[in-house]
């Protein structure tokens, strides 16, 4: 009998299955599809020789993770490159504030009269990044803080809505800066504890920058899964698991999926009816030929392009698509450009880019052209760069991988008391209504992202029962 099998080989299940071997136990991943990598793979989805992201593409919360800088990662072929400016956003007018790894830097390209505000804002919790990252990312109960007095105190700036902590700032730039932040997970700008994801996203550039992984994002499930056979962990793929009795008899069951499935494949029932999925995404991936020709410099030195005019234009484009159930006519689009510091992505002289908008979930229509306008606005020309494109929106991300439920590939809303306490209002999120079932997906704390925390944190629940029993 086996100790541990985990259901899911995205890189939660992987870490959840490497902290559980390198403990000494035995354990197995079973994998439906024919490949290995759930939101972190790298495929050649246009033309050969271009090689895309279909899921994630840069890694903040990645190169910042606890679990993932205590893994000799490295070793295995898991290697971070960092373009020169770990983010930009361009505004009509060819301006552009960034997001550098200096504050400084950051501040400026704010304006003189937010440089100061920005400063504030963010030093005093630079300073203890680390410890913040790790009880952030811990939380609940799977480790007692570190630095409870700094956590609190980023409780009480990050907790209220993202609107609160923005009027702070008088000019433009950083009030838009600030709302693409907190739009990478899809939340309304109003919601809950939005101010918290931004401040996350901004301390977490300035620690370790926005890399993206040389080979692409497959190179990091690779790398777990090389580790995990190293230590003699099995991974079985084109296993698709429909009840628990299609699984090998294991002392524990840990599961990289939705809620949704775990209480199908369990036999659950209702127990997770109340989880909430949000909006969807409507992502293209193109094979350029040559740089995106953006009209502010910024841009053209950066790993990620945040592309919204105005912090009131992000916000109406994330409403419409999550509270009014229609995609925007300007939709807020996150952009990666990987060929800007890994050419072995494309061809010489060529360029991969990834980009998404926000949809209404099970969206079905096509907003290519919509996204290919709205970059236009800021990159002229952009259309004449473009040599083939793949387009997935809603039903095809969800059929590529089935956590993305109705598009949603934060595999669950991230707003209310959802966004900090999921799949359940429960203080062990990671157990289930059988004591030998865990879930370990981005349904559950710390939530969606490439970091493993969710694994990890999981891996630990399992680990302690096993070893009482």
């Amino acid at each position: 009998m086996l100790d541990a099998v985990v259901v899911g080989a995205g890189p939660n299940g992987l870490t959840a299955a490497v902290e559980l071997a390198r403990r000494g136990f035995s354990v197995a991943v079973f994998e439906a599809r024919d490949a290995i990598g759930g939101g972190a793979r790298t495929e050649e989805l246009t033309l050969p020789g271009f090689r895309h992201d279909p899921c994630s593409a840069a890694h903040p919360l990645g190169i910042n993770s606890p679990a993932f800088r205590a893994l000799p990662l490295d070793r295995y072929g898991l290697e971070w490159l960092h373009a020169e400016l770990p983010m930009a956003h361009p505004f009509p007018d060819g301006t552009a504030a960034i997001l550098s790894r200096s504050v400084g830097e950051t501040a400026a390209s704010l304006g003189p009269r937010d440089a100061g505000t920005y400063r504030r804002l963010v030093e005093p919790f630079l300073h203890h990044w680390d410890t913040l990252a790790r009880d952030f990312m811990s939380l609940p109960l799977t480790a007692l803080p570190r630095d409870p007095v700094t956590l609190a105190r980023f409780g009480l700036v990050g907790l209220p809505p993202s609107t609160w902590l923005t009027r702070r700032f008088r000019d433009e730039p950083a009030k838009t800066l600030f709302a693409g932040l907190v739009a990478h997970v899809m939340a309304p700008l109003t919601g809950f504890a939005t101010g918290a994801i931004g401040l996350v996203f901004a301390l977490a550039a300035h620690a370790r920058g926005w890399p993206v992984a040389r080979g692409g994002s497959q190179s990091i499930s690779d790398a777990l899964a090389a580790y995990l056979k190293d230590l003699d962990g099995a991974i079985h793929t084109d296993y698709e698991v429909k009840r628990l009795d299609d699984l090998p008899p294991a002392r524990a069951y840990v599961f990289d999926t939705s809620p949704t499935a775990l209480a199908r494949i369990a036999g659950f029932g209702r127990y997770y009816e109340g989880y909430r999925y949000g909006p969807g995404v409507f992502k293209v991936d193109y094979a350029l030929d040559g740089p995106v020709p953006w009209t502010a410099e910024e841009p053209r030195k950066a790993g990620t392009v945040q592309i919204g005019a105005s912090s009131a234009e992000i916000g109406t484009a994330l409403r419409e698509a999550s509270r009014l159930g229609r995609a925007p006519d300007r939709p807020f689009l996150i952009t990666v450009q990987p060929s800007v510091v890994d050419p072995t992505r494309a061809p010489d002289g060529k360029q991969v880019f990834w980009v998404y908008g926000h949809v209404p979930s099970g969206w079905t229509g096509d907003l290519t052209d919509t996204i290919e306008r709205q970059l236009e606005r800021f990159a002229p020309g952009f259309r004449d760069r473009v040599l083939a494109r793949a387009t997935a929106g809603p039903p095809e991300l969800a059929a590529r991988n089935a956590n993305y439920v109705g598009g949603d590939i934060a595999s669950g809303a991230v707003s209310g008391l959802q966004t900090v306490l999921r799949p359940k209002l429960s203080l062990f999120p990671y157990s289930t209504p059988h004591p030998a079932v865990y879930i370990c997906s981005s349904a559950t704390p710390p939530g969606p992202g490439v970091h493993g925390m969710s694994g990890h944190n999981a891996a630990k629940a399992v680990w302690r029962r096993l070893r009482q029993t």
